[in-house]
């Protein structure tokens, strides 16, 4: 009986810890987790896909490299900014060191501080992940720190991640001509 119950305890001490990996959606969000998914989903792929050919071949962005050499290589070539925008590729910035990013293109501005995405190998699973929900959560609704919702989970990831930044949808040039003729 003793046994029984030191094992039904360490069980439980397990399942407290799991779910304590995923964390309750952020204030700002008044819904639930399955209004917050929405249409979201993970498509396994035949093969493998990495975040940067995806989002390349996604937003129609000729840059390659690493996912950290996109936002310097956008310099000069693309619009680079702090605002989501829908084509637009969303920088994670040093998530996993200071060589490290990860893209993910903008698919829909729902609010000021929502966003949904789609990106590849997320979770390094090499998955495609479609319409997943990112929330600003930067103290000055900047977009300078976003939490991504853990479709796996149904739930908000407990990481907060580091923004550099949002490139394109168009070319720096295009950006110029507009502003030029208003």
């Amino acid at each position: 009986m003793v046994g029984s119950l030191r094992q039904f305890a360490a069980v439980a001490a397990l399942s407290l810890t799991a779910a304590a990996c995923a964390s309750a959606p952020h204030d700002a969000f008044d819904g639930g987790y399955g209004d917050m998914a929405g249409g979201a989903r993970v498509e396994r792929p035949a093969h493998p896909l990495q975040c940067v050919p995806y989002a390349r071949r996604i937003s129609g962005i000729p840059i390659y490299g690493d996912a950290w050499t996109w936002w310097q290589q956008a310099a000069g070539r693309y619009e680079r900014g702090d605002a989501p925008q829908p084509g637009a590729v969303l920088v994670l910035d040093g998530y996993a060191g200071p060589r490290r990013a990860h893209l993910a293109v903008v698919r829909a501005v729902i609010s000021d501080r929502e966003i949904r995405v789609d990106h590849a190998n997320w979770l390094d699973q090499g998955n495609i992940h479609l319409d997943d929900p990112v929330m600003d959560v930067s103290t000055g609704n900047d977009w300078s720190e976003v939490r991504v919702f853990n479709l796996a989970a149904g739930a908000w990831g407990t990481r907060h991640y580091h923004v550099r930044g949002f490139i394109g949808p168009g070319a720096e040039d295009d950006a110029m001509r507009v502003s030029d003729s208003e």
